[in-house]
Order: structure tokens, then C-alpha cells, then sequence
């Protein structure tokens, strides 16, 4: 008894046998009768609130927006690029590259 389990925990069965079979065969069940609600309910879901299919995210050049806290400015902005006057922005998130000069900004908007 105790080879056996030590067999299963180790896997020792050849490819051509019927315990390799078996495995494949459960491996099987277990990818199709799956439910999806098993795997819907994430940690990192929950640590990005405002993601949902309803938020967007724009790239714009450093030129674009002259200063960062000023929220109003960035969402009339953005307003004026994508033509939605109900844009409403969530977060701004500078790109830098490796020299560390300011590339662009990241916007999510709702």
C-alpha cells in the first residue's frame, strides 16, 4: 500500500500504461466540468476598483497636459480629444522612459 501511494505521489508510471490513462482522463473532467465561478473571484480584482468594462484607458503626450493635480483641466482635455462630454477621469499615471524623462501620461477614464 504505502509503494503504491509513493508511486502516485511520484509518478512513476510509464506514458504507455493505464494509470497515465487515468490521469489524462481526470486532467479532462477537471478542465470541462469545471464552473467558471471557481475562477471569477480574484485578489486582484478587488485590488483595482474602478476597473470595469466601462473604463478606459488613453495614452497622451507630455504636451497635452501641463499639470498633473489639475484634474479639471486633464478631464476638459480629454473631453475635447475623444468628443464624450461625460468623460470623467479616475487616475493619471506618468510613462517614463530609462533616462527617466517624462514621456507621456496614462488616463483612465470613465
Amino acid at each position: 500500500m504505502l509503494n503504491a501511494i509513493k508511486k502516485l505521489f511520484f509518478w512513476n508510471y510509464a506514458r504507455n500504461t493505464w494509470q497515465w490513462d487515468i490521469l489524462c482522463v481526470v486532467i479532462l473532467i477537471f478542465i470541462f466540468l469545471t464552473p467558471k465561478s471557481w475562477f471569477e473571484n480574484s485578489e486582484r480584482r478587488s485590488s483595482y476598483p474602478h476597473q470595469s468594462p466601462f473604463v478606459s484607458t488613453l495614452l497622451v503626450g507630455p504636451e497635452v497636459i501641463e499639470n498633473v493635480q489639475d484634474k479639471r483641466q486633464i478631464e476638459q482635455r480629454v473631453r475635447t480629444f475623444t468628443g464624450r462630454n461625460d468623460a470623467q477621469v479616475l487616475e493619471v499615471r506618468k510613462v517614463v522612459d530609462k533616462e527617466g524623462k517624462t514621456r507621456g501620461y496614462e488616463v483612465d477614464i470613465r
